[in-house]
């Protein structure tokens, strides 16, 4: 019986900063990273080659510190809300929420009853519904007269239900708005989150782009000094 042909792993290399040993498509040339993020890490282990290979999780760790401390150094505080931002960064997390669906599930049936009634009030259909009401009662109780009426002049029992339809939708109406203020500051708060990780994740492009370009130039201008040496060791 013939064995199954054996797979080689894949090659692995030691973490210059944890030495735990990572396949290499785990690991990033520290070249590569941005100075900002380089200066961070060497604050630590200042021993470091130019050219040492990090771990990927090594260094989303250091990017939620610098995160953190550049925060830290702009606002003089970091709230919750601006270190779970940071996180995000290092796990590559969605910050992105449907704040619309996640409020109708929570909703109670008193909190459904109460929007319903305050998009009812709000309506034209009862304000038409109600002055037709109005005018079907004021007339019924006109043509019976002051003897057959059961409500006659001056409509005393009309002016007491609506005072209590009043007194009852004025607290239904500020149940609804207090529900559509705090959806409106659950609104806010998720549009700071995802305005500030989408100007944190730019600003860490523009370096990083920032970077390569100096490096690209660098090894171009060195290549050139090359060919130059080349030419003239071919003249001489």
């Amino acid at each position: 019986m013939s064995k199954p042909p054996h797979t080689p792993k894949p090659d692995k290399t030691a973490c210059a900063i944890s030495g735990r040993e990572w396949p290499r498509r785990q690991l990033v040339n520290l070249e590569t990273v941005r100075p900002s993020l380089v200066d961070r890490i060497r604050r630590e282990h200042p021993d470091l080659a130019h050219d040492a290979l990090i771990a990927r999780e090594e260094l989303a760790r250091y990017r939620a510190l610098y995160v953190e401390e550049l925060l830290r150094d702009e606002t003089g505080e970091i709230s919750a809300l601006e270190r779970r931002v940071a996180d995000s960064l290092a796990t590559n997390e969605m910050l992105s929420e449907n704040v619309e669906a996640e409020f109708d599930e929570k909703r109670t049936f008193g909190e459904i009853v109460s929007d319903h009634l305050a998009n009812f009030g709000g309506s034209w259909l009862f304000i038409l519904s109600f002055l037709m009401l109005l005018g079907i009662w004021i007339a019924f109780n006109l043509a019976r007269g002051d003897q057959t009426a059961f409500d006659p002049y001056p409509f005393i029992l009309l002016n007491l239900i609506l005072s209590c339809i009043a007194a009852l939708q004025a607290p239904i109406i500020m149940m609804s708005q207090k529900r559509q203020e705090a959806k409106d500051r659950a609104r806010s708060l998720n549009d700071y989150q995802v305005n500030l990780k989408a100007e944190l994740e730019i600003r860490h492009l523009h370096e990083k782009l920032d970077h390569l370009i100096s490096k690209q130039w660098q090894r171009l201008a060195e290549i050139q000094q090359l060919q130059l040496e080349s030419m003239q060791d071919r003249r001489k």
